[in-house]
């Protein structure tokens, strides 16, 4: 069996910066230890794997596809940047005809439209609740060292617990911060949170110009730090809608590699878009 595999760069349009993922192309499921053992051989935060719901159907003309994403560990249940580059695999490799694909997954039908230049993700909104930050002591001074911290607020739905540094905080303080996943596993064993999400206010008025700034870690899903998150923004995206008054919100997420996303808050959804490019094309042989 050869599979057709692509590494993108999702949430940038610069090569070797953003959040790569690789994306194969599926004629036929295969079997649940095949997807992960690909997933660990890839190496990368995400590889996604895309089949077609009718068997009549194919990668040019369909409108609808089944989507899992795996880390290098586990099958996860969402991911952003994987399904943009899923998307930008078919309208940009397969030529896909449709304006909007409908991706079915374990957190329901994701659909990814073109907008111009970039593509618009449609997600569940994942607005995050205040907690007592005594609860999660331990994980937040390894996360943050001795920072001052704003807020302490946790997704249930993601597993993604939030930590908002104090706005007398600045960028250089986020960037520079040394997190250690090692530590971070250690001083959580009790499966409630499989993600660590630190933001900080932003400065909208200055040049480009973010509402906020974050950075991402999972390394109890086997990834160290993920250079830009989608689906951590359907955590952010409903958390700084409230507090910054506004739907409509452009983010940068402060890895080594960076990335941009444009976001909109629409009721219980969000809208995620970015753009992406490519930097590898191959077939896996099985």
């Amino acid at each position: 069996m050869e599979i057709p595999v692509f590494t993108i760069d999702a949430f940038t349009n610069v090569q070797f910066e953003g959040n790569p993922a690789a994306v194969c192309l599926l004629q036929q499921e295969l079997r649940d230890e095949l997807y992960q053992k690909i997933a660990a051989e890839m190496n990368l935060s995400e590889t996604t794997f895309i089949s077609v719901l009718d068997p009549s159907d194919n990668f040019t003309t369909g409108s609808r596809f089944h989507l899992r994403w795996f880390t290098p560990t586990t099958e996860v249940s969402l991911c952003g940047h994987a399904t943009l580059a899923s998307a930008a695999v078919l309208f940009q490799h397969m030529k896909n005809v449709n304006h909007t694909l409908v991706f079915e997954t374990r957190s329901g039908d994701l659909a990814v439209s073109m907008q111009e230049a970039a593509y618009l993700m449609d997600f569940p909104l994942n607005t995050p609740v205040q907690q007592d930050p005594n609860e999660f002591r331990d994980i937040i001074k390894t996360a943050v060292g001795n920072n001052p911290v704003q807020d302490v607020c946790f997704s249930s739905s993601t597993k993604k617990l939030l930590i908002r540094l104090a706005d007398s905080c600045n960028r250089s303080v986020l960037t520079s911060l040394k997190v250690d996943p090692v530590a971070l596993q250690r001083n959580e064993t009790s499966g409630r949170v499989k993600g660590l999400i630190i933001t900080l206010k932003g400065s909208p008025d200055s040049k480009p110009g973010y509402d906020f700034y974050s950075r991402y870690f999972a390394p109890w899903n086997g990834i160290p730090e993920d250079p830009v998150t989608g689906s951590a923004h359907t955590v952010l995206g409903g958390y700084w809608s409230q507090k910054l008054g506004k739907t409509k919100m452009h983010a940068y997420q402060c890895s080594s590699r960076g990335g941009e996303l444009q976001l909109e808050v629409k009721d219980e959804r969000i809208h995620i878009s970015g753009k992406a490019v490519t930097v590898l094309k191959g077939t896996i042989t099985l």
